[in-house]
């Protein structure tokens, strides 16, 4: 490529994965985000720069000289139109060599979803892309579900007994770093990303319990009352929205599936949820 890799988010759990294993495979990077101070602490000797998707005038700066660029879409923005299509069309017109998407499980034919608008506008483009579309992240536990398991030593959910294939946002930033490695080799490809085994919400409650020595739980909600729990926690409404539909999905089945796409592309088996919790379990401490 002809410049660094900008990564979106960088301060997040997937941009943040992208950000270290593009260092870790000898690819440059620019990190992008609101808080730049922020960034050169988190990421010393990596050039960092203002972006906020909700400001184009950070747009073209951001993009200046890169080659190419990370996109994920935030969870508090839901109109991507002037967000996240529109930084494409900077980037389109900046001439940027290729872009990795991290999309969603089913974005390519669920219109429900907003991720859907960004892949049908990105396909429509003449740039160079690649979507990546992972299923549910190993980093929920520690973020949607983090506050119910510290506080009151449950998983509420409105996934019924529906199961996941967890995948971990450290394999999705190895993953972004063998494509912008060879972007060619993976041009116009879109891969459904998973974990190596489903589990229900049961397990994933027994492997927290292993893991922090206290009963954990997991509590089926209904849709009403994980509606009701949401707004009472001041989520906004669109998240709120995306959070219930993603998750009674998994009551249909929509998440168990475990495609072998990652471990081919990785040369090496996915990190499972068993070990996310172990590396990470004082995330849920209660001391």
């Amino acid at each position: 490529m002809s410049g660094p890799v900008l990564v979106v988010g960088a301060s997040g759990n997937v941009g943040g994965a992208v950000v270290r294993s593009l260092l870790a495979a000898g690819l440059p990077v620019r990190a992008a985000g609101t808080d730049v101070t922020a960034l050169e602490r988190r990421y010393p000797g990596v050039q960092a720069v203002r972006l906020d998707l909700h400001d184009p005038a950070t747009f073209a700066p951001a993009l200046l000289g890169v080659g190419g660029l990370f996109l994920l879409r935030p969870p508090p923005i839901s109109r991507v139109g002037p967000t996240l299509n529109a930084l494409l069309d900077v980037a389109e017109r900046g001439g940027v060599d290729h872009v990795v998407f991290s999309s969603v499980t089913g974005a390519d034919t669920n219109r429900v979803v907003p991720h859907h608008r960004v892949e049908t506008h990105l396909r429509a483009s003449s740039l160079s892309w690649t979507i990546l579309r992972p299923g549910f992240f190993a980093q929920n536990l520690a973020d949607a579900y983090r506050t119910d398991i510290v506080d009151d030593d449950r998983i509420f959910l409105p996934a019924g007994s529906g199961r996941a294939a967890f995948i971990d946002t450290r394999d999705i930033g190895d993953v972004a770093a063998v494509v912008f490695a060879d972007p060619g080799a993976h041009r116009g490809a879109g891969y459904t990303l998973t974990g190596g085994q489903a589990v229900d919400f049961d397990e994933v409650a027994a492997i927290l319990t292993r893991e922090l020595d206290r009963p954990i739980r997991y509590e089926a909600a209904t849709v009403l009352g994980y509606l009701s729990h949401l707004r009472r926690r001041g989520l906004p409404v669109p998240l709120v929205a995306v959070q219930t539909i993603l998750h009674t999905g998994l009551r249909r089945g929509q998440g168990e599936a475990v495609d072998p796409t990652m471990a081919g592309l990785l040369g090496r088996a996915p990190r499972n949820l068993a070990q996310y919790v172990h590396d990470h379990r004082s995330t849920w401490s209660t001391l």
